[in-house]
């Protein structure tokens, strides 16, 4: 397997005029012409623009208009953000393809920043379920091994940016849909604090769960596009006033001065956990202490409770939005989808507010463990991607228990998933490393400090393409 350049590299390479963005671009496009149709990562492509878009960003930097790193960058939005350049399906035949027919507020920031948007990438329907053969959208499969399943909602995102169909993606994160498919498909996520990114041009599924936020190889990568994502809009009105960090500046490649805290949650998936994963995560902590952080144990308050929690929540506030349409067109709606979505009719309104009242109850928990650790580290899953046959499972009670994301969403703290080894059969696993509320800077560095001690994020995988030859990523 060889190394992909990451989109920190490539834009070194730009600038040093060792290749343009027309040839990053060209390169991108040939890779998702030989791999999308075995993966199953883009829903739409804007083929054409983009490569007008790769001339104008060379035009602008040879004439000494550089607009930072994200200039002349191929990257591909996750099909619930909207885009002028096409429509957003949110890869449902329920979805008015025409709702906000212009660039959300995070794409009009990448454009602005001179990014290259490629296409739109495959989601679960409505950011929500699993997939279904039967409807007529691309089935998202893990580049690491294809009878697997990409990881949930983020599909595309996730084995677009494995697969270097592009350099970096926008996912969204309400129970772990950034999360999940960075660790299945050995990526880097991260999901800013609640309010940090505006929403504004995302198809909701949960109004006080939902993030958007960034997906790439690397951290240094993540840091770099939530350096241009980040920040107020008032056309949202969950986001939050107030002054962002220099991301890419945080990264010092040391953890000299911090302290964090190990909570390995793996007992919680018993049988489920993957044999490898237990000596992966404490090998992965090892490594963090070797860069200089003191290593404490802690434990994450009301753990059970906010998975609870995040559940009630997110299906009742997703069956607010889907109620009518459940109704007017119920067999148009993948199985799995209304399937989880109609599962909220059991709630009542006094379970929605008890859920909500407990969720702030663990946020206030967590400043306590947060006035002694700096961050927080977990796996992000204690086992590998399921098999395709086996999604419907991982979205029922019983198969979470060996996913530790959900926590992060229900308390609003950014959290980041950065690969960190293999499972037993070769599937990617994934660290997890949360901060404090608009901490991403100080989750950011311990993510980079890891991968400059570490090539996990570096290992690419394997393709058979559908002439049967072997195309490494």
């Amino acid at each position: 397997m060889t190394p992909l350049m990451t989109m920190s590299e490539a834009g070194a390479a730009l600038r040093a005029g060792e290749l343009t963005s027309v040839e990053l671009t060209e390169q991108a496009l040939a890779q998702t012409d030989l791999l999308d149709g075995v993966v199953g990562g883009f829903v739409s492509r804007f083929n054409d623009k983009a490569r007008a878009a790769a001339r104008q960003a060379d035009v602008e930097l040879r004439a000494g208009r550089d607009r930072g790193p994200m200039h002349g960058i191929p990257l591909g939005i996750k099909d619930i953000i909207t885009t002028e350049d096409g429509p957003t399906t949110a890869q449902s035949l329920v979805h008015d393809a025409a709702w906000h027919p212009q660039d959300a507020v995070v794409v009009a920031r990448l454009r602005a920043a001179g990014a290259v948007i490629t296409g739109k990438l495959t989601t679960m329907e409505f950011a929500i379920g699993t997939p279904d053969e039967s409807k007529p959208f691309p089935i998202p499969r893990n580049p690491w091994n294809t009878d697997r399943w990409a990881g949930g909602s983020s599909s595309g995102s996730g084995n677009a940016v494995a697969t270097g169909m592009v350099f970096g993606a926008l996912g969204t994160d309400t129970a772990g849909s950034i999360r999940i498919p960075s660790a299945y498909c050995g990526i880097t996520g991260l999901m800013p604090t609640f309010g940090r990114v505006p929403k504004s041009g995302c198809v909701p599924l949960g109004y006080t769960l939902d993030h958007i936020g960034p997906m790439a190889r690397s951290a240094a990568d993540c840091a770099a596009m939530l350096d241009v994502l980040a920040g107020y809009d008032a056309s949202d009105p969950t986001c939050i006033d107030l002054p962002t960090g220099d991301y890419s500046g945080a990264l010092s490649g040391d953890l000299a001065g911090l302290t964090v805290g190990v909570c390995s949650l793996m007992e919680r998936a018993g049988e489920l956990a993957d044999p490898a994963a237990a000596e992966v995560f404490a090998a992965a902590v090892g490594v963090l202490a070797d860069r200089g952080a003191t290593i404490v144990d802690v434990e994450l308050p009301l753990y059970d409770e906010m998975r609870a929690a995040n559940m009630v929540i997110m299906l009742s506030e997703a069956l607010a939005y889907h109620a009518t349409d459940l109704h007017r067109c119920w067999a148009e709606y993948f199985a799995g989808t209304r399937g989880i979505v109609s599962a909220a009719v059991s709630f009542t309104g006094a379970d929605y507010v008890q859920a909500q009242r407990v969720r702030r109850l663990a946020q206030l928990k967590m400043v306590d463990v947060f006035d002694s650790v700096d961050l927080v580290v977990t796996p992000t899953a204690a086992a590998g991607a399921t098999g395709l046959a086996g999604t419907d499972d991982v979205t029922k009670d019983d198969g979470l228990r060996a996913v530790f994301t959900q926590y992060w969403d229900c308390i609003g703290n950014p959290a980041l998933s950065a690969p960190m080894g293999f499972t037993v059969d070769g599937l990617p696993l994934g660290l997890q490393i949360a901060a404090r509320p608009f901490g991403e800077a100080v989750a950011l560095r311990a993510a980079d400090a890891f991968q400059r001690a570490t090539d996990w994020h570096r290992r690419v995988p394997t393709v058979v393409t559908s002439d049967g030859t072997e195309s490494a990523a």
